[in-house]
């Protein structure tokens, strides 16, 4: 691909994991109102389906997707793909556990339960896995050796056979 075509879409997909992190680390001060935090949530939540549709958009765009090499990009892209999964049921099994602790009364004290905490802390750890391994995708899907016929697609081929 080349870098001036590929630049913006790296930009828009450091916006989306710059308003995911945004996300996680101010929610919690903005819950003024329940509406607001449902709002944080929802825009949360759809920056992340988006950031993940950009990731599947750019591996259809590799040559190594036209050419029908479908396994040699699974094989070299399937941790970062689970994890963006993983992460995104882990933040909606959040925000909806909040809003529905919180829906009644939005200064209630959300924190004494266990399992609650216990997928704060899930969910935060696996915000970290996510963000490493999403930026470092992105950057390797710059490589233009995924985007043109090269020696290394053959000797990939060639192993997984």
């Amino acid at each position: 691909m080349l870098v001036g075509r590929y630049r913006p879409i790296l930009f828009l997909q450091y916006l989306l994991l710059g308003v995911d992190i945004f996300m996680n680390t101010f929610t919690e001060m903005l819950r003024f109102q329940n509406v607001i935090l449902l709002v944080l949530y929802v825009i949360q939540d759809i920056c992340i389906v988006f950031a993940v549709i950009i990731i599947f958009l750019l591996f259809f765009n590799t040559f190594i997707f036209q050419a029908g090499l479908v396994s040699i990009l699974v094989s070299k892209f399937k941790v970062p793909i689970c994890i963006c999964f993983i992460y995104f049921s882990l933040c909606l099994g959040l925000h909806v556990w909040t809003m529905e602790r919180r829906w009644g009364d939005v200064d209630m004290f959300v924190w004494s339960n266990k399992g609650y905490q216990a997928l704060f802390i899930i969910q935060r750890t696996c915000a970290v896995l996510h963000y490493y391994f999403y930026k470092r995708t992105a950057l390797k899907l710059g490589d233009p050796r995924y985007y043109q016929d090269s020696e290394w697609i053959h000797r990939e081929f060639e192993r997984r056979r």
